[in-house]
């Protein structure tokens, strides 16, 4: 395992000195602060993880979007959908941690045994390392209160497209030119390779397990120039070239796609809830593949915006 110990950016020990300050703590100081102090101040943990730095990987950090430590037990935000609702905003338990001598150890239910060295950067801001798999990641903390959980959401949202085993097409407008994607009734977004998307054109209400994916492609999402709640997806069709959509969230079951070129939108519902790392017996989902990867969104501006 890992040694670690618990370090302070602002941390100054003096045995001369005798004043003392708000930004600086000294070990004889009866409010001198504690690991625990610290993973506990803040109701939520939300990983930053474009600010990743290192080659390896802690799955459980890579693969949630917030961390909370609670009395011992440690619980995470690892799915989008219900997000702010899932365990009252917590998440789910995954586990349980203790901060013993100023060293944070996690007993994961999945992964195991973790031992992980925390520093405190700033009063809302740490950084978790761990020196045997070289990889650090930044934790910005939030009280529920003042977490933007629907921020979270879009900041993310390809990953949201991921939750589901399938999405299928269960509404086309009226408006709009007959285009290719007319034919496509499923879609199916996973992060293999980074990001890939599969496609179907059997015919709607086909089981899950029994849907044919006759196209495998590339996909990204990028954001909208002074919109939140709309993304641009692009699919990568190598027959037709690519298809551009602006994409937005109508609840967590239920996404609508504007097709650019052809005027049409669609309405696609998602199928089969993937919910990732669920402590139970019955389907649990610990998806080796996803995995939060390090992406820069490209920024467009939205077309045909009134």
């Amino acid at each position: 395992m890992k040694a670690l110990k618990l370090l302070f950016a602002t941390l100054i020990i003096g045995i001369s000195f005798t004043s003392c300050s708000d930004d600086v703590h000294y070990i004889d100081d009866p409010y001198y602060v504690t690991l625990e102090d610290v993973v506990t101040a803040y109701d939520l943990w939300y990983i930053d993880y474009n600010s990743t730095i290192g080659t390896g990987d802690v799955p459980f950090l890579s693969r949630a979007f917030t961390i909370s430590f609670i009395n011992g037990k440690l619980y995470a935000n690892n799915n989008l959908v219900d997000i702010g609702y899932t365990g009252n905003g917590y998440g789910i338990q995954i586990g349980y941690y203790d901060t013993y001598d100023g060293v944070l150890k996690i007993d994961h239910d999945i992964y195991g045994y973790y031992t992980l060295e925390v520093i405190q950067l700033s009063d809302d801001r740490i950084k978790i390392r761990d020196n045997y798999e070289n990889v650090t990641y930044y934790l910005e903390g939030y009280q529920k209160y003042n977490f933007n959980y629907d921020q979270i959401f879009y900041d993310n949202i390809e990953y949201f497209l991921q939750e589901y085993d399938a999405w299928e097409k269960t509404y086309t407008s009226q408006e709009g030119e007959i285009n290719e994607f007319d034919n496509e009734n499923f879609l199916k977004f996973t992060p293999d390779n980074i990001t890939t998307f599969y496609s179907s054109q059997d015919d709607f209400g086909t089981d899950i397990g029994e849907i044919y994916w006759d196209y495998v492609g590339d996909y990204y999402v990028a954001n909208v120039q002074g919109y939140n709640n709309l993304k641009i997806l692009t699919l990568d069709y190598d027959s037709w070239g690519n298809e551009e959509f602006e994409l937005s969230v109508i609840n967590d079951g239920k996404i609508s796609l504007y097709h650019v070129e052809s005027g049409t939108t669609y309405e696609f519902t998602g199928r089969g809830y993937i919910q990732y790392l669920k402590s139970s017996s019955s389907k649990s989902t610990i998806d080796e593949g996803r995995k939060r990867t390090k992406v820069h969104r490209e920024t467009k501006i939205r077309r045909n915006l009134k």
